[in-house]
């Protein structure tokens, strides 16, 4: 009975190391792993990265060495229209950590999106329980576009770029500045009167003589005295650059704009007091610009004696644009 019982153990013990020798591959799937630590750059700071660099170095660990063939299909760096950028890819800590550069340089101040989806596997044929997103913000390009230059060239530059709108686009008939650059005959009256101001300074600055500018100024004042269409002595917001015509700026604003002739006339008078030679031809032009803000009516502006300035009057509708 003892015999019986020894051999009835063996032949159990015999079974059991062969249940342990021959699993069930049924019964004990491969783990599923996931994500451990991510560095942009050496540095961890979630899952947003800003201003960052061009050739940024991303180390993404997991927690089980990774399946290589897999990679490719499973990690993709995309930018804002979902256009792929090529990536190379190594391995760090026995195959766990991949560290991802770019190519090439990414653009600047551009967003990009870095994606590992769950189909990326471990060694042992796991999945990735969740995926994994990262948003980069690369940085602005702060290398110097043009040259250097003191502050002196600087302010030269500047001053004469802004007078050459006013020089350079000129209307050729009036002499007047116009409205935008798809204006076409359409002039400004007090952007005319910026145009104005600035010549003394251009002279100055030798961007142009004492005699171009005086030229200029002269075919102005001549538009403003014999052709520009005024109203008790004040003219309109637009004109024809040719003509003279009102170009009406609003439905009742088609005559005279007192805040508009006001910028022309402090043109005017910085030009009159500019050109003070005591020649024919500067003294001609001083007694015109005289003759033209004296033979505003300021008062008609006041509407019936009021201790306002109103800003619009039109010829059809009088003050109504002002109501």
């Amino acid at each position: 009975m003892i015999k019986m019982l020894k051999y009835t153990l063996v032949l159990m013990a015999i079974l059991s190391c062969r249940g342990k020798d021959n699993p069930d591959p049924g019964t004990n799937p491969a783990s599923s792993f996931s994500f451990n630590s991510l560095k942009v750059n050496g540095v961890f700071s979630g899952f947003d990265y800003r201003g960052i660099n061009t050739v940024p170095i991303l180390k993404v660990s997991f927690t089980a060495p990774l399946d290589q063939k897999t990679v490719p299909e499973t990690v993709s760096l995309t930018d804002k229209n979902s256009s792929l950028v090529q990536l190379t890819i190594a391995y760090e800590n026995h195959d766990s950590t991949l560290v991802i550069r770019p190519s090439a340089p990414l653009g600047f101040l551009s967003n990009y999106s870095l994606a590992v989806s769950t189909s990326l596997k471990s060694k042992s044929g796991g999945s990735l329980l969740s995926p994994v997103t990262v948003n980069l913000l690369t940085a602005i390009d702060s290398t110097n576009k043009f040259p250097v230059i003191s502050t002196d060239s600087l302010l030269t530059l500047v001053q004469r770029q802004t007078f050459s709108y006013f020089w350079d686009f000129g209307h050729p008939v009036s002499g007047m500045a116009r409205e935008r650059n798809t204006s076409g005959d359409v002039v400004t009256t007090g952007g005319s009167g910026f145009g104005i101001m600035a010549i003394p300074v251009a002279i100055e600055r030798k961007f142009i003589s004492r005699a171009e500018g005086l030229a200029r100024v002269q075919t102005i004042v001549g538009f403003l005295k014999n052709k520009a269409s005024h109203f008790h002595g004040a003219f309109s917001h637009w004109m024809n650059g040719i003509s003279g015509a009102v170009v009406p700026f609003g439905v009742n604003d088609n005559g005279a704009d007192i805040v508009e002739t006001s910028y022309m006339m402090m043109g005017l008078l910085t030009a009159r007091q500019y050109f003070n030679a005591d020649t024919p031809e500067e003294s001609q032009l001083r007694d015109d610009i005289n003759a033209l803000y004296q033979a505003i009516d300021w008062t008609w502006f006041q509407k019936n004696g009021e201790n306002v300035l109103y800003w619009n009057w039109s010829p059809n509708t009088g003050f109504a644009v002002n109501v």
